[in-house]
């Protein structure tokens, strides 16, 4: 027996069409608000803080004097701590979703590593800044170093690295692998020519988002005792630091009106860091992206 085709009535397609225009217009109210949002905040840091950025306000140290005052210890601390987040992320966690994808036997085992991965991606920055100052700060006897900094942050974005490029290697073709088998490739063959440049936009992806929570981040780093006033700049990765968001909070707290601008051009720099570095991991997405 045939199915029938049902032919819905005028009325039931001007309830679809209101239906659809309500969601639409839904939809577009939720963007709406989320651009007006952010247009305020980015008006309200330009106006408030572009007289105080300056080439001073680069160069110089952190001051107790508004008109001093400057961000080049946290710009310098920034850098290192990254310097460190920024290797030691990719490859654990480009290296363990290679594991758990290509070599981990598909068990219960497996499965429970894969689940609390995604759980740690939730789990608030505070509690991995406990962990970096239960584990490097004072098991490994780091101290309040670069080193340890750079490691804590290293973990708190490890688990977003690695669901990222556990999904981006998981939208490989399977014809992909069937054709470099065929040719005879060894796994390791196929993982390096194949399954690393296919999957780079989408490790990248998820490398820029966790990066960007990593550059702002406060809390953990506070936990392992991150300086909020620093007036040098660090020799080597085990001397004390401060990184931008520190000091912006710092100078954010305080009473005084002159320190509210001060802390607006230093979310200023944070904000142009940010776009440069998404900026130039975009722009390697999009040139693998192409390829492949």
């Amino acid at each position: 027996m045939k199915n029938k085709i049902i032919v819905p009535n005028e009325k039931q397609i001007s309830k679809r069409i209101l239906k659809n225009k309500f969601a639409k217009g839904i939809f577009f109210a939720a963007t709406l608000f989320g651009m007006v949002v952010l247009a305020t905040l980015i008006i309200r840091i330009l106006t408030q803080g572009i007289g105080y950025l300056n080439i001073d306000f680069l160069t110089n140290y952190a001051s107790r004097r508004p008109e001093d005052a400057g961000i080049k210890a946290a710009i310098m601390g920034t850098i290192w701590v990254m310097s460190i987040t920024i290797p030691v992320s990719l490859i654990l966690g480009v290296s363990t979703s290679i594991y758990l994808e290509e070599y981990a036997p598909k068990n219960k085992f497996t499965r429970f590593i894969e689940l609390n991965l995604a759980n740690l991606a939730g789990v608030p920055s505070v509690v991995f800044g406990l962990l970096g100052l239960t584990m490097f700060v004072r098991f490994f006897q780091m101290g309040r170093s670069i080193l340890a900094g750079g490691f804590t942050m290293a973990l708190l974005i490890l688990p977003v690295i690695v669901v990222a490029s556990k999904e981006a290697i998981r939208s490989i073709p399977q014809e992909q692998y069937e054709a470099a088998y065929a040719m005879g490739a060894t796994k390791w063959q196929i993982i390096r020519t194949v399954v690393i440049p296919a999957a780079t936009p989408g490790i990248l992806t998820g490398a820029i988002l966790s990066l960007s929570r990593g550059v702002g981040e406060t809390a953990s780093l506070l936990m392992i005792g991150a300086m909020t006033f620093i007036a040098y700049v660090p020799d080597s990765v085990l001397d004390g630091f401060t990184v931008l968001p520190i000091q912006i909070f710092n100078w954010a707290s305080r009473p005084q009106a002159e320190f509210q601008s001060v802390a607006a051009a230093g979310s200023i720099v944070l904000l142009l860091i940010l776009i440069i570095m998404n900026s130039l991991a975009i722009l390697i997405r999009n040139k693998y992206s192409k390829r492949y």
